[in-house]
């Protein structure tokens, strides 16, 4: 593991579901909007998650069949635990090394994941090899460099004023490809040629600073990493930095960006 991806906890999918589970089940049906899939398809998931892509897929799509793959198998388990719909089966798998045959998906689909594969071309490449000629390759990111998620920048802004090195741990310094023209300079090396690249937003509201801060103590996801590997005096310290930014009695709202991002495959 990469020292910029010390902090990338992917297990304890409820505590993923308090920190960022909820927002991506609201990118989820935005993106559904936006990508406009035929009914009765067959589709391979890399990356599901807790399972809020599966479930808007099989809640609005009617697809034949829904594969979903993690590479976290804790995140896999939480999936099939909470997703009972005979469509739908999950496998641990990394997304570079889908267990689907060539040709076999109508669609390929992934939420927020592509920007955390270590090899994002190897990747693409594996999402074309399981699409039949004319399948739809689609997914979404972050808008991170571009504060996409105004929540996660907040923290992040606080905890590079109190520990510089944290500013190299920000999504938005790791990823700096997730924009709009980055993307497409991505799907252009995967020579994945033609994309439509749209933004998806969304509010992130919560009722108070506490139930902002408290995701962040959970441990799932980077931010979090980082959090709960801090000792008590230093992470106290960046919580009151937070209230005194945010306002520790009112409600706390932030926009959140996505970049949507689909390709045909030739025929």
């Amino acid at each position: 593991m990469t020292t910029d991806a010390e902090f990338d906890a992917w297990t304890a999918g409820q505590s993923y579901d308090r920190y960022m589970g909820r927002w991506s089940a609201a990118v989820a049906e935005r993106f559904l909007d936006w990508l406009e899939p035929p009914g009765g398809a067959r589709w391979v998931e890399a990356g599901c998650g807790t399972g809020a892509l599966t479930s808007a897929i099989l809640r609005r799509c009617a697809p034949a069949s829904v594969l979903a793959t993690d590479a976290s198998a804790e995140f896999a388990a939480h999936a099939r635990a909470a997703i009972s719909d005979p469509r739908a089966r999950f496998a641990t798998a990394d997304a570079a090394d889908l267990p689907a045959e060539d040709g076999s998906a109508d669609i390929v689909a992934s939420g927020l994941v592509l920007n955390f594969l270590p090899d994002r071309l190897a990747g693409l490449a594996e999402m074309r090899r399981v699409l039949r000629p004319g399948g739809l390759l689609s997914f979404y990111a972050w808008d991170y460099p571009g504060g996409g998620i105004g929540f996660l920048d907040a923290f992040w802004q606080a905890a590079a004023a109190l520990d510089p090195a944290a500013a190299a741990l920000d999504e938005g310094a790791r990823f700096p490809f997730c924009t709009r023209d980055g993307l497409a300079a991505l799907l252009a090396e995967a020579g994945i040629g033609a994309p439509a690249i749209a933004p998806i937003e969304i509010v992130t509201e919560f009722p108070d600073f506490e139930a902002f801060w408290q995701p962040f103590t959970l441990g799932a996801g980077p931010a979090p990493g980082y959090c709960t590997s801090l000792p008590p005096d230093r992470r106290e310290a960046l919580k009151t930095r937070l209230a005194e930014r945010l306002g520790a009695g009112r409600p706390v709202s932030f926009r959140a960006r996505a970049w949507a991002v689909k390709a045909r495959m030739p025929t």
